[in-house]
Parts: structure tokens; C-alpha cells; sequence
């Protein structure tokens, strides 16, 4: 069963700049081209780091208030002097990028994204080229899925050739993302497997199964000499 990858919502013509870029050619990239960051790369299209909005506002934030070094600095007092004081990219860039592959699953993408606190993830090639750039927004695009797409993709991928259960034997049933499996299998474990699989179909949001089962196979047991032992 195929799952939207990175590489399926990601934006290919990516806005970049080098390390020589200066600052007021970056804000007019940003604003040209309606984004909010901007990739550093190199000569061979490596990414060397991001620039964004915040990077960039450290300067209007202390502009007219000077602000003298204190013998003990934070680092994150440290930073913000340092970017504001900056007038190229290589100065002002967030270093190193958190960056992602077209392979990517988006739940991956999404996770990396909330553990890092970033917005966007430069997406790079097997030699780890720049190829293009995945946001918070594209992640979102799964969802733009009709329900008959879903449906679809529920039925053919899950039901029929994964599973392969014969038309009829169950309803799919799908409204807003949500999906709603009824009828009736042969074993639990293939009623569980319909659940966790419709789940992962990219759009959907939600799985609410009401199929029934003929066996419990998740209680089968083994009969050994003397004893009679459940199997897991």
C-alpha cells in the first residue's frame, strides 16, 4: 500500500540564496517570492543553513538601542546580538539545517518537524543536493484528499490486495476523512489489520470498525505434555 511521501507535496522551485548573500537582498527575496525563509547553499547546492523572518528581525528589534556585551551573555542573547549585527547570510543563516529525503514519510516529516521546532525542512538528495522544500502547510495538502479518493484507495489497497477480501464482506463508508468499516471477517486479526491499515491511507483522519469475526486467533493455544499454554 502506497503512502504520500515528502516528495509528493514538497516544492521543487526552491528560493535560495548563498552565503555572500546580503541582508536586504534576502528580505527581497522573502518578499518577491511570498515565503518566509530561505535556504543557504553552496556551490553544489548543499544547504549550509536557513535564513528566516526571525533571523532577520533581530536587527529591526535592537535598531537605535545599542546594546552592549555583558561578561556573563546567554547564548541565546549572544545569538540575537551577534544576527543583528550581521549583514550576510553566512552571519545570519540558523546552522546546521534540520533537513529531510523525498522518501520521507509525512508523519515522519511532521514529527521531525515538531521535535525541532522548525516551520520547514530543506528536503535533499541521495548526495545530499538541495531538490526542494517541505512546510507545515504542504504537510497539510493529505487533507485536501476527496473522500471518494480515500475510499477508493481503502477498498482496493487495504480490502482487496492486501487483504484480499472478497466484495461484500465489507462496507466502507467515508465522510470529512473519517472512515467507517463494517461487516464481517473470518479471523480478529484480520479485522484488526483492516483498522490499522485504513488508518495509514494517507487523508484519513480518522477509523471508526464495526466488522465482526468468526475466530479469535489472538487466543489460540498449543497443547505441550501436562500443560496447556497460551500463545500470544
Amino acid at each position: 500500500m502506497r503512502t504520500w511521501q515528502v516528495g509528493d507535496v514538497m516544492t521543487r522551485d526552491v528560493a535560495t540564496v548563498g552565503e555572500e548573500t546580503p541582508y536586504r537582498q534576502i528580505v527581497d527575496v522573502l518578499i518577491r517570492r511570498g515565503i518566509s525563509a530561505v535556504p543557504v547553499i553552496d556551490g553544489f547546492r548543499r544547504v549550509l543553513g536557513v535564513v528566516s523572518e526571525a533571523d532577520l528581525l533581530h536587527k529591526i528589534e535592537r535598531a537605535g538601542h545599542p546594546e552592549e556585551r555583558r561578561v556573563f551573555e546567554g547564548r541565546r542573547r549572544r545569538t540575537a546580538r551577534e544576527k543583528a549585527d550581521a549583514l550576510l547570510a553566512g552571519d545570519l543563516m540558523t546552522a546546521p539545517a534540520v533537513t529531510t529525503y523525498p522518501e520521507a514519510s509525512l508523519p515522519a516529516a511532521a514529527r521531525m518537524m515538531d521535535r525541532e521546532d522548525v516551520k520547514r525542512l530543506p528536503v535533499l538528495d541521495d548526495l545530499g543536493r538541495l531538490v526542494g522544500i517541505v512546510t507545515r502547510s504542504d504537510l497539510l495538502r493529505v487533507h485536501l484528499r476527496s473522500d471518494a479518493e480515500i475510499r477508493e484507495d481503502v477498498v482496493q489497497e487495504v480490502l482487496r490486495r492486501v487483504l484480499a477480501v472478497r466484495d461484500g464482506l465489507v462496507t466502507v463508508q467515508v465522510r470529512d476523512g473519517a472512515v467507517t468499516l463494517d461487516g464481517r471477517l473470518d479471523r480478529r486479526t484480520a479485522v484488526e489489520l483492516a483498522g490499522k491499515l485504513a488508518a495509514q491511507v494517507s487523508g484519513v483522519v480518522q477509523v471508526h470498525s464495526t466488522i465482526g469475526y468468526d475466530v479469535d486467533d489472538t487466543t489460540l493455544v498449543e497443547v505441550d505434555p501436562g500443560r496447556v499454554t497460551p500463545v500470544a
